[in-house]
């Protein structure tokens, strides 16, 4: 699974600018007044040739009576628990705070892997003036600049050097039981059909969202297949997230993600598929998982109404066209048996390799009647296929100019190869790479 880098710290030290600097990219809020940062942020990054999903938090206050920075407190508290590394950041234009003490000591109780950092070094002699931070008894204190980069790159390096052995994601052999994820808003039915496949109430079932804190596992046999299904925390449009626990709970569900190899995204058909519907769809597949939708609560529709919900639910997640949308009433238990075996194959189509000798096969037939068209004032060639990887599937193409592959047509190869070897509601890479002509 992508390890999570969480980032702490007192209000107004920096940690959003970090966060920014180390994702690449303005995606948190930045501001000089205290207190900007409230509802906690995510993003994927890449660091030393590691995938890592860094968190930013709000400011860390445990002692304020303020119950806005009560709730921020708690949810630092609870970020903390899920990171497998901890940045601890302080202001190093500033003597140590109340607050800086209480996370010091709170983080050398949690056992986690923590990186302490200066913020606002600006420049070497600067360095002189941390005296006072390394009184908090920090072994290794890294000044660095978040707004100027100054120390970044030390920082990715003491991160990369903590971060969890890789391991791949592929499920053991010797298992063969389909590793589903149910996703989706609150209130979409995630939990029903979750209890409706286990046969008892293991979710708790209620009317009010976000009922489902943590992800719950179960091994199910349905309809002849062998599941091991999650259950995830409903995830709300982000403007709406409250704070607190809630926030962990989209955290735990990206990693119910990369547990499985099937998401099953769960919508409210009596609402039609929303923005935030397709934001999850855009999560699972930024996360090269297979796709299943769920159309819930279909028994509340007549037919004509059954039938727009169903164009609009195919509309509204056309970018993941190959993502198969199942109309079901997870209540009543109607084509729940359809929407499993369909999640069953997807698992199966995950893990499937194709032999190079059939992919060059099927493939000659296709060049004849397609070839590559010229592009760039180059005329470029595939010369022959192969699959590199299952779950999910990635081929490589061996190419004379792939840089002159035109978009359009690298989207007719994985059109063609989900029309020959199938490849149902999984995802496709393919992959060029140059070689040259005898």
């Amino acid at each position: 699974m992508t390890p999570i880098v969480a980032i702490v710290g007192r209000p107004n030290v920096g940690k959003s600018t970090l966060f920014n600097r180390l994702v690449g990219k303005p995606v948190a809020i930045v501001h000089d007044m205290p207190g900007v940062t409230r509802d906690r942020h995510y993003a994927d990054a890449h660091i030393a040739g590691r995938n890592i999903t860094l968190v930013d938090t709000g400011g860390f206050d445990p002692n304020s009576d303020d119950p806005m920075k009560t709730g921020i407190a708690r949810h630092v508290l609870t970020a903390i628990e899920e990171a497998d590394i901890v940045v601890c950041v302080f202001d190093g234009s500033m003597l140590p705070t109340e607050p800086d003490r209480e996370a010091v000591q709170l983080l050398r109780q949690s056992g986690k892997p923590v990186i302490f950092v200066a913020n606002k070094v600006e420049a070497k002699e600067h360095e002189y003036e941390l005296g006072p931070l390394y009184e908090l008894g920090l072994a290794n204190l890294l000044p660095v600049s978040a707004l100027h980069g100054r120390g970044t790159a030390e920082l990715s390096g003491a991160i990369s050097e903590r971060l969890p052995a890789y391991e791949p994601s592929a499920p053991p052999a010797e298992d063969t039981a389909a590793r589903i994820a149910l996703i989706g808003r609150p209130n979409a039915g995630k939990s029903s059909l979750f209890n409706r496949l286990v046969g008892e109430e293991r979710s708790l079932v209620d009317a009010r969202p976000g009922t489902t804190r943590d992800p719950v596992d179960e091994r199910v046999q349905f309809g002849g297949e062998s599941f091991l299904i999650v259950d995830t925390a409903g995830i709300r449009r982000h403007a709406r997230v409250e704070r607190g626990l809630e926030l962990v709970s989209v955290l735990r569900a990206i990693r119910a993600m990369e547990r499985a190899e099937v998401c099953v995204l769960m919508c409210d058909g009596t609402e039609g598929v929303t923005e935030q519907d397709a934001k999850l769809l855009a999560l699972c597949l930024d996360r090269r998982r297979a796709l299943v939708v769920g159309l819930n609560k279909m028994d509340m529709l007549d037919a004509k109404a059954k039938k727009r919900a169903l164009v609009q639910a195919q509309e509204a997640l056309s970018f993941a066209s190959f993502a198969r949308v199942v109309p079901i009433s997870a209540k009543r238990g109607e084509n729940i048996e359809t929407l499993m075996k369909t999640a069953a194959r997807a698992a199966r189509e995950m893990r499937r390799r194709v032999p190079t000798s059939e992919l060059n096969r099927f493939f000659e037939d296709v060049l004849d009647k397609r070839p590559p068209p010229t592009h760039g004032g180059r005329a470029p060639r595939i010369y022959y296929i192969t699959q590199a990887e299952s779950s999910p599937p990635v081929f490589i193409a061996m190419s004379n100019h792939p840089e002159h592959l035109h978009k359009a047509y690298q989207r007719f190869v994985v059109n063609q190869i989900r029309e020959a070897f199938g490849f149902e509601c999984v995802p496709l890479t393919v992959l060029y790479r140059q070689k040259r002509a005898h």
